[in-house]
């Protein structure tokens, strides 16, 4: 059986699937060795999105994800009285959600290697425009997020990942150190281009190269391996010596 990775997050993961997608990215470049696993849900928070572990990450199972990137943070950070409040959840209580998390995840498979993914940045006045592209003049003008708070949310996040000994990928702070980053990496000064997918894709992929990815093996071999008088000979080699 394949290693899997999971991806467990928001919209921004839900979306990653998509063309020019950090998630669809990652499939490819590990087709043929790991399964990547999408499973990302739009609008969600870490309160809501605690629900779901047992579900996701069921205990009793016998084969856990090798990998798991926990990409949350967006919706928690949106902000009390904006047309996002339900989603808001407090500083510290989301970093106790992703501490709970955590701990599922490594009390069902310590080895599993768990990653975790600050909220990207926030353009204010792309927000704007979004929300002007939807509902014209009606559109509120209270901010639903500011950058200033996703930062502190971001901060909290890689906080926790070293206070757990894990890694962590810092999203608000990465993007920020390109020029013009605000229309470059945020299509709707949110979500992400294929410039912000192609930005998570690349560090997410360094953590698992790190941890020995990229050696990992095809679980069946190439065509060019197979003896095409006895193939038999070629499968019955390799069967015991596939993968990690």
């Amino acid at each position: 059986m394949r290693p899997q990775v999971v991806l467990f997050g928001d919209s921004i993961t839900q979306r990653s699937f998509e063309s020019g997608g950090w998630g669809a990215a990652l499939a490819n470049i590990y087709s043929r060795k790991v399964d990547v696993v999408l499973r990302g849900y739009g609008g969600y928070n870490t309160r809501w999105a605690v629900f779901l572990l047992h579900h996701l990450f069921p205990l009793g199972s016998a084969t856990p994800p090798t990998a798991v990137t926990i990409f949350f943070g967006a919706n928690d950070a949106a902000l009390l009285g904006g047309t996002g409040e339900k989603q808001h959840v407090p500083m510290e209580d989301y970093k106790e959600n992703l501490r709970t998390m955590v701990q599922h995840i490594k009390s069902w498979s310590p080895k599993t290697l768990v990653v975790l993914i600050s909220p990207p940045p926030i353009y204010l006045e792309g927000r704007r425009e979004f929300a002007r592209s939807l509902y014209g003049d009606k559109a509120s003008d209270t901010p639903d997020r500011t950058n200033e708070m996703t930062g502190a949310y971001a901060e909290q996040c890689v906080g926790l990942a070293k206070e757990l000994g894990i890694p962590s990928i810092n999203l608000w702070s990465k993007m920020q150190d390109a020029e013009g980053w605000q229309k470059k990496f945020l299509s709707d000064g949110l979500h992400l281009t294929p410039e912000g997918n192609s930005i998570v894709f690349q560090e997410v992929n360094k953590v698992l190269d790190e941890a020995g990815f990229s050696a990992l093996s095809y679980d069946f071999p190439p065509h060019t391996e197979i003896d095409g008088k006895n193939p038999e000979k070629t499968f019955l080699t390799n069967a015991m010596g596939c993968n990690m």
